[in-house]
């Protein structure tokens, strides 16, 4: 959320940096929102401070023995005690607008961040390794896992509709060994802290990384208004929810491996074969706690962290910085981390990693003292994956193909896969 001070200082900025994103002007609606609330506090506060002056005239009228005016003023505070619940209404009800409004608006991106209208105006930072060079043919990693007899989609189908995928075998304990590789390299060697949390939360920690009020036709929704999480950000981010921290203790740097839950609201026709977008999948989520001076840096070494990943496992991709028009809400600044995929010969998205600057730290209320300063601050929040499981696998799959049909399990998940060093097919 943008602090509506802020807003009131830069009006100019705030639509310019609505214009990049590809957004519709705000500032004008925001501060006549802005404006009402403060004529309703005024209002209300007015009213409060003749009450007050008022009671007190009257004990000065008790004490005069003017009796004709201490009623007159008894009556007057009456008629204040009886309109102020409106007033008080107004108020909440003015607050409540701007909050809403203030909600919707995006993140202002970085100046250094590529002005551009789609993915086609994104920027390549750099590339990682090289295509791989068969004399078989490139496979989809549907084709190869339903030739293996380990991925089915129509047993899915079955259980739960599409969207949905049951893995079996030793595509099961590869995508098993996946999650588990990505975990113990983030923990044990990038310093991140492990943390195992809720998968359904309650409209304000979905609030606090942004997903609600905007998004919310993208999420599932339990029966009892609790949320299924689209990603651990939600959780891992809201850790600090309401709370305040030492600058010294930070950055905070967590991860987890959840599922996660998506209803792919807008996604229809797009990737509905095999498992490349899913209602549900597995993903490993790195979260960073900073403060202000720290996010910019953390951004680059968080995405370093996601790297490695890929390149542990050997895959090709290359890392893109996000044009204006196709970064995230909460976003001041993406990189897009793409690896490539031999069966569909292109590049797809595996991980996203984002600094957002306080923006969340505000809807959260999170913020850290700094030594010496008695102003608190608001925490600076970022958020990637570190990297998607499913996508993992179709990665791993197509570019571990060999010419029989079967994948090579790829060094670096082999002490997870008790013996297996190559998924074939079983009879």
């Amino acid at each position: 959320m943008l602090d509506i001070k802020w807003i009131r200082e830069n009006e100019a900025a705030l639509d310019e940096a609505l214009k990049k994103r590809g957004a519709e002007p705000m500032a004008a609606t925001l501060l006549a929102l802005d404006d009402k609330r403060r004529s309703v506090i005024q209002k209300l506060q007015d009213m409060q401070s003749r009450r007050n002056a008022a009671s007190k005239e009257i004990g000065m009228a008790l004490g005069q023995k003017n009796s004709e005016l201490a009623e007159k003023l008894k009556a007057e505070v009456a008629q204040i005690k009886d309109t102020m619940p409106a007033a008080e209404q107004e108020e909440r009800e003015a607050v409540a607008a701007l909050d809403d409004a203030l909600s919707r608006v995006p993140n202002i991106p970085f100046d250094d961040v590529p002005v551009g209208k789609d993915e086609h105006d994104n920027v390549v930072k750099h590339v990682v390794g090289e295509k791989p060079r068969w004399n078989h043919a490139a496979k989809e990693h549907f084709e190869i896992g339903e030739a293996l007899g380990y991925m089915d989609f129509e047993r899915a189908a079955k259980l739960s509709g599409s969207r949905f995928t049951v893995l079996t075998g030793q595509l099961a304990r590869l995508e098993r060994a996946l999650g588990q590789f990505m975990l113990d390299m983030h923990t044990t060697e990038h310093g991140y802290t492990e943390v195992s949390s809720p998968l359904m939360v309650r409209d304000e920690a979905m609030y606090g990384t942004g997903q609600l009020p905007k998004f919310a036709e993208d999420l599932f929704r339990t029966t009892d208004g609790r949320w299924l999480i689209p990603t651990a950000e939600v959780t891992l981010t809201n850790l600090v929810s309401g709370e305040t921290l030492e600058q010294e203790k930070l950055p905070l740097r967590f991860t987890a491996l959840t599922p996660s839950f998506r209803s792919e609201a807008g996604s229809a026709g797009r990737d509905t074969r095999g498992m490349l977008r899913q209602h549900q999948f597995w993903k490993c989520e790195l979260v960073s706690i900073t403060d202000a001076d720290s996010s910019i840096a953390e951004h680059e070494r968080m995405t370093e962290c996601a790297e490695n990943v890929l390149k542990r496992l050997g895959l090709h991709f290359r890392t893109m910085t996000l044009c204006t028009g196709d970064m995230g809400f909460g976003s001041r600044k993406t990189y897009d981390i793409e690896v490539w995929l031999p069966g569909q010969d292109t590049y797809r998205e595996i991980s996203s990693c984002s600094v957002c600057g306080d923006f969340q730290g505000r809807r959260m209320n999170a913020r850290y003292r700094v030594k010496d300063d008695k102003n608190l601050k608001f925490v600076h929040t970022l958020n990637g994956s570190g990297v998607a499981v499913g996508r993992c696998l179709i990665a791993v799959m197509e570019n571990y193909l060999n010419e029989d049909g079967s994948v090579t399990v790829p060094d670096a998940l082999l002490p997870y896969m008790g013996g297996i060093t190559k998924i074939e097919r079983v009879g």
